[in-house]
C-alpha cells in the first residue's frame, strides 16, 4: 500500500525547473523546454507554483499578471500524482495569489474534451466566457476561453 506523503506548495525558483521540464514533457504535446521555463521565471509578472511530494516537483501552475489580469499558461501533475488533489491546491494558489495581486480576473484556455480540467476550473468558478478557434495544435483544437472574475 502506498503512503501518501504531503503535498506542499511553493513559489517555483531554479531547483524546480528540470522538474516542471519533465512535467511538460510527459502532459504536453508541446512542451516548454527549460530554458523557456526559466526564461518565464524572470519576468516581474510571472506567478509560478511547484507542487512538491518528498522533496519531488510532481506539478506546477504559471500565470502571468499584469495592470488588473491574470492569465494562467500551464497547470500540470505528473501522471501518477493525479487524482490527490494536487491540481486543487495549484489552482487554488494562482486564484488567492490573484486576489492579493488585484486582479480583475484570472483567466485561461483549455481544451475542451479535458473534461476533468474543464469540472477542476469550474469548482473554482471559473466561467466558460468564449473560444479560441484552432488554438491547439499536436491534436488539433479549439481553446475553451474559462474565467473567474473577483468582485470589488
Amino acid at each position: 500500500m502506498q503512503t501518501r506523503t504531503q503535498i506542499q506548495i511553493q513559489r517555483m525558483d531554479k531547483t524546480n525547473i528540470s522538474g516542471a521540464a519533465e512535467i511538460e514533457r510527459r502532459c504536453f504535446s508541446e512542451p516548454w523546454s527549460e530554458r523557456a521555463i526559466e526564461e518565464a521565471l524572470e519576468s516581474e509578472t510571472a506567478h509560478f507554483f511547484a507542487a512538491l511530494c518528498g522533496g519531488k516537483t510532481v506539478g506546477y501552475i504559471g500565470a502571468y499578471c499584469a495592470a488588473d489580469e491574470c492569465y494562467v499558461n500551464n497547470l500540470g501533475v505528473l501522471p501518477e500524482y493525479r487524482n490527490r488533489g494536487i491540481g486543487s491546491k495549484l489552482v487554488e494558489q494562482a486564484v488567492k495569489t490573484a486576489k492579493e495581486l488585484g486582479m480583475s480576473f484570472i483567466s485561461l484556455e483549455v481544451r475542451p474534451s479535458n473534461k476533468s480540467a474543464v469540472g477542476l476550473y469550474e469548482k473554482y468558478g471559473f466561467e466558460r466566457v468564449g473560444l479560441r478557434r484552432g488554438f491547439y495544435s499536436s491534436p488539433k483544437e479549439d481553446g475553451l476561453i474559462m474565467t473567474r472574475y473577483f468582485k470589488g
